[in-house]
C-alpha cells in the first residue's frame, strides 16, 4: 500500500505491451476469471438455470429405432439375372434406398395405414410449455374454420418428416429407422409400419416394373421372331443367286484356294533343296580331290569301289617312292593308275552332276505349273469376294436377330417366373420396440452444453469486461499508465454509523447540503481510528514524511480529476490525523468555486480566505479549530460572486498566507479543486510543495487521468503520489489478493483492526 520515492516518469510516453511467454499468458486469463469470477458465475449459473426450466416443462419424448439390410443372395437363390438390370449393392445403392425411404410416398402410406391423420400428436399442437406458447401464437393468426383432409394429411406429413429419422451404418448395408415419439408405443409401432411400408412399396414396384417388362417383351418377341426369320431367308437366297457353296462351314473356293497354296509352298521347298544339291555338286566338281562327304557320292557303289582303289594305290606309290625313288617304274606306273582312277571318279561324278540338273529343272517346272493354278484360284476367289462381304452383312443380321430373339426370349420366361415370387432385397433384421428410457431432452447433455455455454459466453463477457474496463483498479495500472507511486488505496465508507461529525458538533446538528461529504466521513479517523480506512490515511501521512527527506513537505495539496472523487474526504481525515498525531495542522478549503467541504463543516461562516486575502479580514478571526484534535480549518468564506477565482490563487496576497501559514503550522493541507472542470490547481503550484491525486476506483476513466495530467506538467512534477479513493474492498482482493479484506481480516485483526 505504501510505495515512495519512485521517480516520476512523463505521461506522453507510450507503454508498449509487452508480449510474455506462455506462463505469463496463461497466468493472465487465470487473473481475467478471478477479476470476472461474480459476473462468470451469475451467467454460468442463469445458462444451468435455464436448461433446468427447460428440462423440467419439456415434454419428454421417446425414440425407438428397427434396422433394415439390403441383401441380394436370397434374390439370387431364385434368379440368375434380374430382368430390370444386374444385381449389384454399391454405396450408391443403398444412399438411393435411403432416399427412397425418407420419400413422400412411404411417409403418406404409414400416415393412411395408421390413420395418423386422426391421432392429435399429429395434427394439434405441440407439446411443453414452449409448444402451447407456438400453438397460442399461431391461433391468434388463423383464420378459424376447420382444415380440409389435404390441409391435415399435409400437417401430419410435417409432424411425421420432422420426428423420423432414416440412416445408414457407417459403410455397412444397413440401414436405422427410427421414430421419435411422446409414446413409447407410438414410436415402435411407427418405426416398424415404416419398414413395413418400404418393403410392400418394393415388392408392388417390382410387380408392376415386372409385368410391363413381361409385356412389353412378348410384343418385342414377336417383332423379333419375324425380322429374325427374313434375315435368314435373305442368306439363303443371296447363296443360291451367287453359287456360293458352303462345305464344313467354308467356302469352296476358300478351301481349293488353301490346297493349292499349301502344293505351292512344297514345290518351293523342293526347287530350293534340288537347287542346293546341284550347287553343291558343282563346286565339288572344282577341286582336285573329290570330296568324300557327298552323300550321293558315297552311296554310289562305283565311286566307293574307286575311291578305295585310289587310296590303296596311293599308298603303294608313297612306298615305292620311299623305297626307290619317284622315278622308279613301278612308282610310275602306279601314279599312271591313280590318275586313271581319278578321272573315273570325275566322270562319275559329272554323271551324278547331270541328274541333279534334271531334278532342279523338273521341280522348277512343277512350281510354275502350281504358281498358275494358285493364280487361277486367286483369281476365281476374287470374283466371289464382294458378294462374300454382302454375305456377311447379311448372315450377321440374321445372328444378330437371332441371338436377339433367343435372349428376349430367355428374359420373357424369367419375367413370368418372377411375378410369382414375392422377394426383395430388403430385410428386417430388428424390429423396433418400446423404448424404456426417454431419449429426449438428454438431461445429462443438455446441462452439459448449459454449463459449457454458459462458460464461453461467460468467458466472452469476462473479456468483454477487461477490454471495456478503462478504469483505476489495481497500484500495478497507476504506475503503468501515469507512471507515479500509488500511496494509498482508500475503501469505500458505507452508511453514515459513526459518532457525530466536527460540523454537527459546532453547527448544532444540521447535516450537510446534497451532494457534499457527510459529516461522519469527514470525521471518519477520529471516530474509527483502527479502520482500514485510518490505516490507508496513515500510509499517506508516512509518504509524506519519507519523501520530506528528498524535499521539504509542509504545503500539501488534494485535488482529483473529477468532482465526487472524495478529495474533500482525504484532505479532511489527513489533516485530522496529523493533528491528532500532536502536530500543528491547517486545513484550508481553496476550491473557491464549490467550497463543498467549507458547507459542511462551516456551513454558517461569515469570513474565510477570500476575505482573508483580500485583507478585509484577520486570519485569527477567520480559523474555527476543532476542540478534540486542535485542528484549525480556513473555510473559502463568501464565494458565490466570484468570477477569476485563479487570479486569487496566484495573487501575491495568496502567497504571503501561504508563507505565513508554513511559519505558524506543521503542515499546511489545501483542499484544491477537480483538475478536469477548472484550472485554479495549475496556479498554485509556485507555493505547493506536494500534490495528492486522489482517483476513485473503479470508476475514473484512465486517458482523462492522463489527459489532465499530461496537460499540467508542473503538477505532475511536485505529484507525491496517487490515492485510489472509494475501492470495494470485496472487488478489490479480484484484482489485487493482497489488497483484500482477507489479509486484513487475518493478519490486522491482532492489532486492533476494524473493517
Amino acid at each position: 500500500m505504501l510505495q515512495v520515492n519512485k521517480p516520476s516518469s512523463e505521461i506522453n510516453r507510450d507503454y508498449a505491451e509487452v508480449e510474455g511467454s506462455p506462463a505469463q499468458t496463461l497466468t493472465s486469463y487465470v487473473e481475467i476469471v478471478r477479476r470476472q469470477f461474480p459476473t462468470m458465475v451469475a451467467i454460468v449459473s442463469a445458462c444451468v438455470i435455464l436448461a433446468l426450466l427447460y428440462l423440467f416443462t419439456a415434454a419428454p419424448q421417446f425414440t425407438s429405432t428397427a434396422s433394415m439390410v439390403i441383401d441380394t443372395r436370397k434374390v439370387q437363390l431364385f434368379q440368375q439375372q434380374s430382368v430390370l438390370g444386374d444385381i449389384a449393392i454399391d454405396s450408391a445403392t443403398v444412399e438411393t434406398q435411403v432416399e427412397i425411404l425418407k420419400s413422400e410416398n412411404i411417409s403418406l402410406a404409414v400416415i393412411r395405414d395408421l390413420h395418423l391423420t386422426d391421432d392429435p400428436e399429429f395434427t394439434g399442437g405441440a407439446g411443453g410449455l414452449l409448444g402451447t406458447i407456438i400453438g397460442a401464437v399461431s391461433g391468434l393468426f388463423s383464420e378459424g374454420r376447420p382444415s380440409s383432409e389435404f390441409e391435415q394429411t399435409r400437417k401430419a406429413l410435417g409432424v411425421f418428416e420432422k420426428n423420423r429419422t432414416i440412416k445408414r451404418l457407417g459403410l455397412t448395408y444397413v440401414m436405422e429407422i427410427g421414430y421419435t415419439s411422446k409414446d413409447p408405443n407410438k414410436a415402435a409401432k411407427i418405426a416398424n409400419a415404416i419398414a413395413d411400408a418400404y418393403i410392400v412399396d418394393q415388392l408392388e414396384a417390382k410387380y408392376q416394373a415386372t409385368r410391363r417388362a413381361s409385356v412389353w417383351l412378348q410384343d418385342r418377341i414377336k417383332e423379333l421372331r419375324t425380322q429374325a426369320s427374313v434375315a435368314q431367308k435373305a442368306v439363303v437366297d443371296f447363296k443360291t443367286a451367287n453359287n456360293i457353296v458352303d462345305t464344313g462351314g467354308r467356302l469352296m473356293n476358300e478351301q481349293q484356294l488353301a490346297e493349292v497354296n499349301s502344293q505351292l509352298v512344297m514345290a518351293h521347298a523342293a526347287t530350293a533343296e534340288a537347287k542346293a544339291r546341284l550347287d553343291r555338286m558343282n563346286d565339288i566338281l572344282k577341286q582336285d580331290i573329290p570330296d568324300a562327304n557327298v552323300a550321293d557320292a558315297l552311296k554310289n557303289d562305283t565311286i566307293v569301289k574307286l575311291r578305295a582303289q585310289y587310296v590303296d594305290m596311293a599308298s603303294k606309290e608313297s612306298i615305292w617312292a620311299m623305297k626307290y625313288g619317284s622315278d622308279h617304274l613301278a612308282a610310275v606306273n602306279l601314279r599312271r593308275q591313280m590318275a586313271e582312277i581319278k578321272k573315273n571318279i570325275t566322270d562319275e561324278l559329272k554323271r551324278i552332276q547331270q541328274s541333279y540338273k534334271s531334278d532342279y529343272d523338273i521341280a522348277v517346272t512343277r512350281e510354275e505349273s502350281i504358281k498358275s493354278s494358285l493364280a487361277n484360284a486367286v483369281s476365281e476367289s476374287q470374283l466371289t469376294n464382294h458378294a462374300q462381304i454382302q454375305l456377311r452383312e447379311l448372315e450377321s443380321n440374321a445372328q444378330s436377330y437371332q441371338a436377339m430373339y433367343d435372349n428376349f426370349l430367355q428374359r420373357y420366361m424369367e419375367s413370368v417366373q418372377q411375378q410369382s415370387f414375392p422377394i426383395t432385397e430388403a430385410r428386417v433384421i430388428s424390429a423396433a420396440t418400446t423404448p424404456l428410457v426417454k431419449s429426449y431432452p438428454k438431461s445429462l447433455i443438455i446441462l452439459a452444453a448449459s454449463l459449457l455455454g454458459g462458460m464461453m459466453l461467460a468467458f466472452g463477457a469476462a473479456m468483454a469486461r477487461e477490454l471495456t474496463d478503462k478504469v483505476f483498479r489495481t497500484t500495478g495500472q497507476v504506475e503503468e499508465q501515469l507512471g507515479a507511486n500509488c500511496i494509498a488505496i482508500l475503501p469505500a465508507l458505507g452508511p453514515a454509523t459513526a459518532a457525530p461529525g466536527l460540523g454537527e458538533r459546532m453547527l448544532g446538528g444540521k447535516l450537510a447540503a446534497k451532494g457534499n461529504p457527510q459529516p461522519d466521513l469527514l470525521r471518519y479517523i477520529v471516530n474509527n481510528p483502527l479502520s482500514r480506512f485510518s490505516e490507508a490515511v496513515r500510509s499517506v501521512k508516512v509518504a509524506v514524511d519519507l519523501n520530506s527527506i528528498v524535499r521539504e513537505n509542509r504545503v500539501l495539496a488534494t485535488t482529483s480529476t473529477l468532482p465526487n472523487e472524495g478529495k474533500s474526504t482525504l484532505s479532511t481525515n489527513l489533516a485530522q490525523l496529523m493533528a491528532h498525531g500532536g502536530a500543528r495542522v491547517i486545513l484550508v478549503d481553496a476550491d473557491l468555486r464549490n467550497p463543498s467541504l467549507s458547507r459542511a463543516l462551516v456551513p454558517d461562516a461569515k469570513i474565510g480566505l477570500v476575505d482573508v486575502v483580500a485583507q478585509k479580514a484577520r486570519l485569527e478571526d477567520a480559523l474555527i479549530v476543532d476542540a478534540e484534535t486542535k485542528l484549525s480549518i480556513l473555510p473559502a468564506g463568501a464565494t458565490s460572486k466570484l468570477l477569476h477565482t485563479n487570479e486569487i490563487l496566484a495573487s501575491k496576497a495568496m502567497h504571503a498566507l501561504v508563507t505565513q501559514l508554513r511559519a505558524q503550522f506543521d503542515y499546511v493541507v489545501l483542499d484544491m479543486p477537480p483538475m478536469a472542470p477548472v484550472v485554479d490547481v495549475r496556479v498554485t503550484s509556485a507555493f505547493v510543495d506536494s500534490y495528492v491525486f486522489v482517483v476513485e476506483w473503479g470508476r475514473t476513466k484512465i486517458d482523462v487521468v492522463r489527459h489532465n495530467l499530461r496537460g499540467s506538467p508542473e503538477i505532475q512534477d511536485k505529484l507525491l503520489g496517487v490515492v485510489l479513493n472509494k475501492a470495494d474492498t470485496k472487488a478489490l482482493a479480484r484484482y489485487e489478493s493482497y489488497h483484500g479484506r482477507y489479509y486484513y481480516q487475518k493478519y490486522y485483526a491482532r492489532y486492533g483492526y476494524v473493517e
